[in-house]
């Protein structure tokens, strides 16, 4: 998606005489996606926004998003963007995966799941659909789970 100012809608420094052009569809979903969350809509999360959530289910990392909004003529900084990730995980708009201790992608399926992580590649996919997991420890008392993360390593076989 191209990300224009002019798919920005105006703020409210505009001016009273100033009319902002009218958000596209996807801008406006944006929008609404941001508001229901419980975040202001500033530029930079509408920008990332619009990368993330309307492009499908997508597995980021905060350098990979950061390119793809240079690329889209998006300048933030990357403190920036990893600002905003953690920002969105906070609401429920993404889930944090830790892949190797080091890095972190940023999953827009916030849905528990499983993965598989592409060592040397620095790739995360989701496993099929249907895997069943038909035994999940219990909690310890006075505890609760608060989240599962299942992430199987694979590297490439030697010869």
């Amino acid at each position: 998606m191209d990300m224009q100012a002019t798919n920005i809608p105006a703020g409210d420094d505009s001016g009273p005489d100033v009319v902002g052009p009218e958000p596209d569809e996807g801008v406006q979903r944006c929008l609404q996606l941001l508001v229901d969350a419980g975040l202001r809509p500033t530029r930079q999360r509408l920008a990332l926004g619009q990368l993330l959530f309307l492009r499908g289910h997508r597995h980021v990392t905060a350098e990979g998003l950061y390119e793809e909004a240079l690329a889209a003529n998006a300048y933030l900084s990357l403190a920036t963007v990893y600002n905003t990730l953690n920002q969105f995980t906070e609401a429920g708009l993404l889930r944090r995966i830790a892949a190797d201790g080091i890095k972190s992608f940023f999953d827009t399926d916030t849905s528990v799941h499983p993965h598989f992580y592409f060592e040397g590649e620095d790739v995360l996919v989701d496993l099929a659909e249907g895997l069943a997991f038909t035994r999940i420890p219990e909690a310890l008392p006075g505890h609760e789970i608060a989240r599962l993360d299942v992430i199987v390593h694979l590297r490439r076989k030697s010869v």
